[in-house]
């Protein structure tokens, strides 16, 4: 385990006392706007079209836009988020929690629609949360019994869970939570220089991003299409 995870899971409980809205219920909110669009971000779906369309309907190379798009993206809110010191954790810490949830949701979102997937459909919104979680997070959680399968068949199970819901957000919540505040706090305590603190965090959350969006583009297979 590295400086970073240690430290963030002893920080971590610490920050989500001083920012009481970092509960699962922000994870399902992300992934409502990621779906349906927040801002100047249109819905995930169309914006995944808009790459199919200038990949001229090849649906690997709009998955590696999509993908990479959102690295950028996630790199840029990461250098953000990650200026200042000790002083701007309490506000900058769940800013970047809730801006990377955002991010990460809307690419696994595009991602999944570009294999054929319902966005509306339950089954595939926990199969979008599981893939936030990262391969490595989904494998313990499965051997452990806490989640009953990985995102693939997540997403295509005969039937919804319901408790999957509050489960897959809170582990969500949790992990993003760890790793936001472990890295804002050994940038902090590492160097005391705000921005190198930026540049650690686009390159950590750019690079998250990035393994994510690999994972989920492994995990959520292609749906026949009839």
């Amino acid at each position: 385990m590295g400086i970073g995870s240690m430290i963030g899971k002893t920080v971590a409980p610490r920050v989500h006392r001083l920012a009481p809205d970092m509960t699962s219920g922000f994870v399902h909110e992300a992934l409502n706007r990621a779906i349906s669009g927040a801002g100047p971000l249109p819905p995930a779906a169309r914006a995944a079209e808009q790459q199919l369309a200038e990949q001229k309907g090849d649906r690997q190379s709009a998955v590696h836009e999509v993908i990479e798009n959102h690295v950028r993206y996630a790199g840029a809110q990461g250098f953000a988020t990650n200026l200042g010191g000790l002083v701007t954790a309490a506000v900058m810490i769940p800013a970047n929690v809730t801006g990377l949830a955002l991010i990460q949701c809307r690419m696994v979102a595009g991602i999944a629609h570009l294999r054929d997937y319902d966005l509306e459909d339950p089954r595939v919104r926990n199969a979008i949360l599981a893939c936030i979680l990262g391969e490595d997070s989904v494998k313990s959680l499965v051997r452990r019994k806490k989640l009953p399968a990985p995102p693939m068949a997540l997403a295509t199970a005969p039937t919804h869970d319901p408790d999957l819901n509050r489960i897959m957000a809170g582990e969500v919540a949790s992990e993003l939570l760890t790793k936001v505040a472990g890295k804002r706090m050994a940038v902090v305590i590492g160097r005391r220089v705000p921005v190198v603190g930026g540049l650690v965090g686009a390159s950590a959350d750019g690079f998250a991003t990035w393994q994510i969006g690999r994972y989920a583009d492994r995990e959520l297979l292609a749906r026949t299409r009839r």
